[in-house]
């Protein structure tokens, strides 16, 4: 077992089946090189930033950047405390004019969206524009939740860009985040309405406003049953999904998905989980397996990520199931894939079932069915409390197979193994 973080493969958006899908990304922080010098990480709960050649004591132009970094904070901290008591102007009143515009609509999505933490903390010291006298860059560490005050904070890093202007710097610009793995954040992009419900938080564009009722209402039906596969702690305070049209699909998280992608979870840090949904094409008679998929993804997995390609068919056959709804075998959408798969080139290695990259759709939705089915045998011969923990072993405490198998069910993962495939192949005979 590999102790690396996978990316699953994405799925076609048709037919139904194969909008059940999900790209799990671990919270990153590249940022563009012109915006900071050095190498920027998120480490536990503190981002740092490197650079070569700092010297242990303050020389004179350090001492001017470390002053200018403590009037830049007391800004942001103003911002922060303006932005949770809703005071608009406040918010603006730490930038030049120029900003106003982006800061406006940042202010109006985090409002929509409930925040109720806000904090800001430079990650090193800010380092002059070349070229702009007086101006300079800071990387800032964000701290967000939503709703619920006591969350654990989701961090994001976002580059700030300001002006001289005596003991009070003025905001020039705030950059987009774009996290190498996770890509910029919807609130600081886009405009978005946004609906809260008792387990859910969801949120699109004005455009797709009048989705939101029925979206809601579905988020929450399928929060209560991902909230049945946590594995550890308790279950997210509220699921985030984020409902995409065509041009957010683009930009929201890095864009670059497949138009067949149905959906994903990616995992922002803080113990959270963001979904986004397809909004273009995904037909209303798939959303609510679509939900119950992502969602218990975000119920899951460790938030940073899952090891290795040999975990995959365990990590989506568990959000699979969760996704059927309790439904007869044979009434699982992705059968014919399933049948096809295995008819043709499949070794019976359930560790080897993870598609490339590039693989055709039918072969995608083959590898989930596959998954599912292995799943499904586990929890009708064992019950879904030893799955879980069986699920927690391998995924989270990262045990080889044989291992997870002898603990979690008392039996060889060999046996178990070879169980499993003949379930696999008797159904889609």
């Amino acid at each position: 077992m590999t102790d690396e973080v996978e990316q699953p493969s994405p799925r076609r958006l048709w037919p139904l089946w194969t909008v059940l899908v999900v790209v799990v990304l671990l919270l990153g922080c590249g940022l563009p090189a012109l915006l900071v010098a050095g190498v920027v990480r998120e480490s536990g709960d503190r981002a740092t930033v490197s650079r070569a050649g700092t010297p242990a004591s303050d020389d004179p132009a350090t001492a001017v950047a470390r002053g200018l970094s403590d009037r830049m904070t007391a800004q942001l901290q103003r911002q922060a405390t303006a932005l949770l008591g809703g005071d608009r102007a406040a918010y603006l009143a730490v930038a030049d004019p120029g900003a106003h515009a982006d800061l406006r609509r940042r202010f109006a999505a985090l409002r929509a969206l409930r925040v109720t933490v806000w904090r800001a903390e430079p990650s090193g010291l800010p380092v002059p524009v070349v070229g702009q006298p007086g101006e300079w860059r800071l990387l800032v560490r964000f701290q967000y939740c939503f709703v619920v005050p006591d969350c654990r904070p989701s961090p994001v890093l976002i580059g700030t860009r300001w002006r001289e202007n005596g003991d009070q710097p003025r905001l020039v610009a705030v950059e987009e985040s774009k996290s190498a793995e996770t890509g910029t954040r919807p609130w600081e992009i886009s405009d978005l309405a946004v609906a809260v419900g008792a387990r859910t938080i969801v949120a699109t564009t004005p455009a797709l406003r009048g989705k939101l009722p029925g979206l809601l209402a579905q988020a929450e039906a399928a929060a209560k049953v991902a909230d049945g596969y946590v594995v550890t702690g308790s279950p997210p305070d509220r699921y985030r999904i984020f409902y995409a049209g065509r041009t957010e699909w683009q930009r929201w998280y890095g864009g670059g998905r497949p138009q067949w992608t149905g959906g994903y979870a990616v995992t922002v840090g803080g113990g959270h989980h963001e979904v986004v949904l397809n909004a273009e094409g995904l037909p209303s008679s798939g959303t609510d397996d679509l939900l119950r998929h992502e969602l218990t993804h975000a119920a899951s997995l460790p938030e940073r990520g899952y090891p290795g390609k040999t975990t995959w068919w365990l990590v989506e056959g568990l959000a699979e199931f969760a996704g059927a709804g309790g439904q007869a075998v044979d009434r699982y959408e992705g059968l014919a894939e399933v049948r096809a798969l295995v008819r043709g080139r499949w070794d019976g290695r359930l560790e080897g079932i993870t598609p490339a990259d590039n693989a055709e759709a039918e072969r995608v939705g083959g590898s989930y069915g596959v998954g599912y089915l292995a799943v499904r045998h586990l929890v009708d011969r064992f019950g879904t409390t030893q799955l879980l923990a069986f699920f927690k072993a391998v995924v989270h405490e990262r045990k080889p197979f044989d291992v997870a198998a002898e603990e979690s069910f008392g039996e060889q993962w060999s046996t178990l193994h070879d169980e499993c495939v003949a379930y696999v192949r008797a159904v889609a005979a």
